[in-house]
Formats: structure tokens, C-alpha cells, sequence
């Protein structure tokens, strides 16, 4: 790749321009002043009411929503790939921020997981870079995720958006080579999707630089607002255009959020198709009252149905333990955890959606990010411990517009917080008693006798290492098909465990992580199909969480 010299800056948004002005709606202008909340002309949000995250309100109007991607003023190679891509006409987040995404407007958008929000960002990132060249190590577009999964999503389905319009892709993370990483970046990538961790390491090693970043979105920004995640970003937006534009995008706000909206977002436009709250209308809730030991029997017939399920489970040991047992019953099942390399990881999620394995046992790592084609089933074996996090693990089923089913089994003890938790989600979910055998169990989800034959999972073979400068990746998410033209090297953790005043008692004696305990976050990643290997995060002492 021949290295483009860096044109001079200069004040003018002409296209020869490094770092052209700022697209603003009519009427918002902000003069070149720094964000950083140390800004004298800007007028900070009043600060929100203790309780749920509040909506900040825009003095601007905002432009209003379109019905086709063909009433945007988007790139014709965006348009073509979106035809060729099946996306015909866009979802409602995606109709509502577009237009002012691609006016330069700083958004705060909230939708339901699987509603679409990585277009929603992902094409207004890709049309406002298209035209433009990054130089080595200085990428002009950042999109900041908590977890290596969403990381590997994010890539696979903006992908062949970006090659549409030559632009290039690197995704840092940890867990995999940080060598191959920098040399990604020296090559020069417009784009770049990383988790905080391992960009924050790219930086400190002067691999990595963040002054021409213009624009920054933070993909569910309420984890990355936790407090074990906030330091990290805050310093990495300290450090990008301060005249830029930033979207943050999440399927729930808390109130956390607002330290990030009063910093960093100027006159935001806001657009809430989803209530933070409540589930997705084509996904059915089930509460299933069982013993300790009919639980045991329950969850191992309903790993044997026809059909794939993710089953959730709050401990790294938890999952092997239950993993080891299906297969011993005939169950073709392997466990998606911290504790495993993201190589292995990358491979398990392959067997799982060629139907290789077919009940997968995860801890919360799975939670956010990962995108399975027609999953209809997710199993909370263990519950979760906040609401969030279980509109975060149903979220896996039911995606665009499709059906789906969660079921939750829950002890004697667990009754009382389970009940507390689906009313703060404004879920009214079918509650059943239930046992092993009981016909309306194998109704709702396909419950059956294992074979009683044990199998082994055959490793699937190890990925190649990477020997170009171009990996190819796997389809994602709407999206992701053919090559992508950057590296998508590097891995990492983000995951958060299940850990509260009140711990459901589950098939695993540790914890995962640290969910709310302002412990610094693992690095996070996504996987390149040529992609060397490495090993994934582990939990340490002190105030690090070990990795999901």
C-alpha cells in the first residue's frame, strides 16, 4: 500500500483537508471549541435526577426520519451494498438517526439488541470517511466496544460496507497479537474498532494515535459507562478531534451514561425506538419453578432438543462441569468462556453455528455482541442479576424481527428476585412449575431423553496464521460476506460476570467477573480469520475482574 503523504491542515472543509470542518445541523455550531468539559462557550446538562438515565434535550430540531436508504446522501457504493446485501429498507433506529448521524449530529440512540444499531452507526461512520486516506497509525473513525465478541460483529458487518468504499478496517484487542495489531495500523486504517484495554496498551506504545479521529461512536455505552470502564474511555476520547462528532449507541441506558452525554455530546439528537426497559413483542418469557435436582434433569433434556439453544450458567467451572455431563448423556454441547483462548472461542462459535455442537453453554461473555442466525431458544440456567443483563442474554434470540424464547429456571430461594427483576424489566413472563418429564416443558422448549450415548466434540482444526495483510472474515451479522481488505487481528475479553449482594446460587463455586465493582476492564476483540493465536484474558488480583 503506497503511503499517502499528509496533506496541511487547514481550516477550509475542502476535500483536500486533513481534517475538514464539522458537519452541523443548521443552527449548531460550536466554533472549534475543545469538548473534554473544559470548554468555556459550552453550557454544561443539567445534571439528571437520582434514579433512570433521563433523555437529554436537544435545542436543535432534529431532521426527521426517512422511509428508503435511497432518500440518504450516501456514497453509491454504500447503496449498491446494502441491495446486495438483502438490506432493503431501513429499521426504525436506523430510519430515525441516519439522517442526522450523516448531518455530523452528535446521537445518543437506544434500540432493542438486534434492532439494527451497527448499520445505524456503521453507515454514517463509513460515508462520512469515504473520500478520505489515513496515515500510519493515525486512523480518522474509532468505534469503542466492551467485549472481543462485539468487536468481531462489528467488523464482520461493516466489512463489506467499507470495502464498497476502500476503506479500511483494523480491529485492535487483546488476547491476540499486539504485534500484528501495530503493524495493522502502520499500514494505515481509516477505521478502527477496538475495546479500551488494548487500544489504550497500542497508544502507550506510541502504535497508535487518536488526533485525527473525527468520528467516535461508543457501541453499548452503558456497559462501557460502568465505572470499571469509564476512566479508560474517558481518556481515550480526551484524546480524539475535539470538534468531532460522537454517537453512542446502547439496547439499555442507565444513568451512568449521563457522565458521558454531559462531556462529550454537544446538542445531541436523541431517538429511543425501545423503552430501556421491556422486551422485544416476538419474544415469549418463562419462568420455570423447579427443585435443585429436577433443575439438574431439566436442563439436561432440554439441552437434547432438535434444535441449537445458548444456555447461561454465572461460572467459567460451572460451564465445563455442565458441558462434561451433556456429553457424557449424548449431548453435543461445549462451554464459551473467558477461561478459553479466543482462538478456541472463535472455533466454538463456529461449530455452533454450523450445528457441530448444539447447545452451548456460555457464561455472560456471550451476553453481548454475537449474532447467531435462527437461535430460538436461550436457556438462563443460572439467573442473572440485574435486568440488564437479562434483556442482554435473551437478546440472542429474537433479532430482526424474528421469534423467540427465553426460559429461566429458578429455586424456592430465587423466587422473590426473580419476580423483583422482571418488574423493573416490565416483563410479565408465563411462571410454571415444572419438572424433568412434564409435557408442557418439552411444549415450550423441545425437552426430550438424551441418546445416553456419550460424544466428543472433534477439535475443529486451528486457524491459519496470519500471513498477509488482508484476512477474510465470516459472514456477521446483516452482513459481513466476502473480504475484508485491513486486518482483523486481535482478540479480547470484556465479558461481566454475575456478581451481587444477593448471587444465585449455580452449577459453578467462582465467579466469572465483576459486573458493577469499578474494576478495570479486560481488553475486548474481535477475530480475523487468518489470525494467529493467543491466549484470552484472565482474571487477576486486586481490582482487576477476571475476563468473561
Amino acid at each position: 500500500m503506497t503511503r499517502s503523504a499528509r496533506p496541511a491542515r487547514s481550516s477550509s472543509a475542502d476535500g483536500g483537508s486533513a481534517r475538514p470542518s464539522r458537519a452541523r445541523g443548521p443552527q449548531s455550531s460550536r466554533g472549534g471549541q475543545p469538548r473534554g468539559g473544559q470548554s468555556k462557550g459550552r453550557k454544561p446538562a443539567a445534571a439528571p435526577l437520582q434514579g433512570e438515565f433521563e433523555m437529554p434535550v436537544s435545542t436543535t430540531p432534529a431532521l426527521p426520519p426517512v422511509e428508503t436508504f435511497d432518500a440518504l446522501d450516501m456514497p453509491n457504493g454504500l447503496l449498491a451494498t446494502l441491495t446486495r446485501e438483502g438490506v432493503t429498507e431501513p429499521f426504525p433506529i436506523q430510519a430515525a438517526t441516519l439522517p442526522n448521524a450523516l448531518a455530523g449530529r452528535d446521537v445518543l440512540g437506544r434500540g432493542r439488541t438486534g434492532s439494527g444499531k451497527t448499520l445505524a452507526f456503521g453507515l454514517a461512520l463509513l460515508a462520512r470517511t469515504a473520500g478520505r486516506r489515513a496515515e500510519p497509525k493515525r486512523p480518522l473513525a474509532m468505534v469503542l466496544v466492551p467485549t472481543r465478541e462485539l468487536a468481531q460483529q462489528v467488523t464482520d458487518s461493516l466489512s463489506p460496507y467499507a470495502t464498497a468504499v476502500n476503506l479500511r478496517i483494523a480491529t485492535v484487542v487483546g488476547g491476540m497479537s499486539i504485534g500484528r495489531q501495530a503493524q495493522t495500523l502502520a499500514r494505515g486504517a481509516e477505521v478502527l474498532v477496538a475495546t479500551p484495554g488494548r487500544l489504550a496498551d497500542l497508544i502507550q506504545r506510541g502504535d497508535a494515535k487518536l488526533g485525527d479521529v473525527r468520528i467516535t461512536v461508543l457501541d453499548e455505552a452503558d456497559q462501557m459507562a460502568d465505572m470499571g470502564f469509564l476512566p479508560q474511555v474517558t481518556k481515550l476520547l480526551d484524546q480524539v478531534d475535539p470538534d468531532g462528532q460522537r454517537m453512542l449507541f446502547s439496547a439499555t441506558l442507565d444513568r451512568n451514561v449521563d457522565r458521558l452525554v454531559r462531556r462529550f455530546l454537544t446538542d445531541p439528537v436523541t431517538h429511543s425506538v425501545d423503552a430501556s426497559v421491556g422486551a422485544v413483542s416476538t419474544m415469549d418469557h418463562h419462568l420455570f419453578h423447579v427443585t435443585d435436582q429436577d433443575k439438574k434433569d431439566s436442563v439436561t433434556r432440554v439441552a437434547a432438543r432438535a434444535g441449537r439453544v445458548i444456555m447461561f450458567v454465572d461460572t467459567k467451572r460451572g460451564a465445563d462441569r455442565l458441558v462434561k455431563k451433556l456429553l457424557s448423556e449424548g449431548v453435543r454441547a461445549a462451554a464459551l468462556h473467558g477461561g478459553k483462548s479466543q482462538p478456541q472461542r472463535n472455533r466454538t462459535l463456529d461449530q455452533f453455528r454450523t450445528d457441530q455442537v448444539t447447545a452451548l453453554v456460555a457464561t455472560n461473555v456471550a451476553a453481548r455482541g454475537i449474532h447467531i442466525d435462527g437461535l430460538d431458544l436461550v436457556v438462563n440456567i443460572d439467573p442473572p442479576t440485574d435486568h440488564k443483563d437479562y434483556l442482554h442474554r435473551g437478546g440472542r434470540t429474537a433479532r430482526a424481527g424474528e421469534s423467540g424464547t427465553v426460559v429461566t429456571f429458578v429455586l424456592p430461594e430465587q423466587r422473590r428476585e426473580m419476580s423483583r427483576m422482571m418488574t423493573t424489566a416490565q416483563i410479565t413472563p408465563n411462571v410454571i412449575k415444572t419438572y424433568p418429564t412434564d409435557p408442557e416443558l418439552a411444549r415450550i422448549t423441545g425437552a426430550r431423553e438424551p441418546s445416553g450415548v456419550p460424544v466428543v466434540i472433534t477439535p475443529p482444526a486451528p486457524a491459519q496464521p496470519q500471513g498477509t495483510g488482508k484476512s477474510s472474515s465470516s459472514r456477521g451479522s446483516r452482513g459481513g460476506r466476502g473480504r475484508t481488505r485491513t486486518d482483523a487481528s486481535g482478540s479480547a475479553t470484556g465479558g461481566s460476570g454475575n456478581s451481587g449482594s444477593r448471587p444465585f446460587r449455580g452449577f459453578g463455586n467462582g465467579t466469572e467477573g465483576s459486573r458493577r465493582s469499578g474494576t478495570r476492564p479486560g481488553n475486548a476483540v474481535g477475530r480475523g480469520r487468518r489470525s494467529g493465536g493467543g491466549g484470552g484474558g484472565t482474571g487477576g488480583g486486586g481490582r482487576r475482574p477476571s475476563a468473561a
